[in-house]
């Protein structure tokens, strides 16, 4: 069985100007930037706001994973072994984001109201899933921002075996390596390499930048051929539109 360990040194901290950045733009903006740098699967597929107005958060990810259920393994005993959720809990450092590998499982629990009280007291910024959530009364009660595809009463090893953490996982059909970026807002969760953060903190204010200047244009009346992508003369207008606003 894996151990909790390989990705042990992993930085999970990012720095405030980084962070200030990324909670002013959209997970739509940031697939779109994405796309162009030839990245077109970076949506994790069935992580929706558990409740409605849920803030931005911006975190590295701390990566949870579960295979099938084993009867031999997935057991109420389980949740007192060294490799469990509840071990896992106590190695996630404030402001990292929880990204759990659930193998999209819509009838077994991850996590529930005591488990989810616990990463909030911890300081934990969120918790992002392609599985469920149980006891939901409770999750939405402890405060923690949660994205997942939904509620379920059954416990986690009625359908699941966790395994490991901080080890690369498959969520939502994305691969997301433990110190991967993680943004989330009311279109779900995107997910932004590491090695390309960088680059995504300079692309992301000038693509929201443009949007914001397109956006004007179509609210006085313009037509979106040549205006959406901006074609030579519109791309003109709107670099000189900046050097006026400076």
């Amino acid at each position: 069985m894996a151990t909790s360990n390989d990705y042990s040194g992993v930085d999970l901290t990012i720095a405030p100007e980084a962070r200030a950045v990324l909670e002013k733009v959209t997970t739509a903006t940031l697939t779109t930037i994405l796309l162009k740098k030839g990245l077109r699967n970076v949506w994790l597929r069935g992580t929706r706001p558990l409740r409605a107005g849920q803030p931005r958060l911006v975190g590295r990810a701390f990566t949870l994973r579960f295979v099938p259920a084993r009867e031999d393994l997935a057991t109420p005993e389980s949740w007192s072994s060294p490799i469990s959720t509840r071990a896992a809990i106590e190695a996630m450092p404030e402001g990292c984001i929880a990204v759990v590998d659930a193998m999209g499982v819509a009838d077994a629990g991850i996590f529930g109201d005591i488990l989810c009280a616990r990463m909030a007291k911890r300081g934990v910024a969120g918790l992002v899933t392609d599985g469920v959530v149980r006891d939901l009364a409770g999750v939405l009660g402890s405060g923690l921002p949660v994205w997942c595809s939904g509620a379920a009463a059954p416990p986690s090893v009625a359908g699941l075996t966790f395994v490991a953490w901080q080890q690369p996982i498959a969520c939502g059909g994305v691969a997301v390596f433990p110190g991967d970026v993680i943004v989330v807002d009311d279109d779900g969760a995107v997910l932004i390499p590491a090695n390309l953060l960088d680059e995504v903190l300079v692309a992301a204010p000038e693509q929201e930048r443009l949007e914001a200047w397109i956006m004007g244009e179509v609210e006085q009346g313009a037509s979106l051929p040549g205006l959406y992508p901006p074609n030579a003369d519109n791309k003109a207008r709107y670099e000189a539109s900046k050097k006026n606003t400076r």
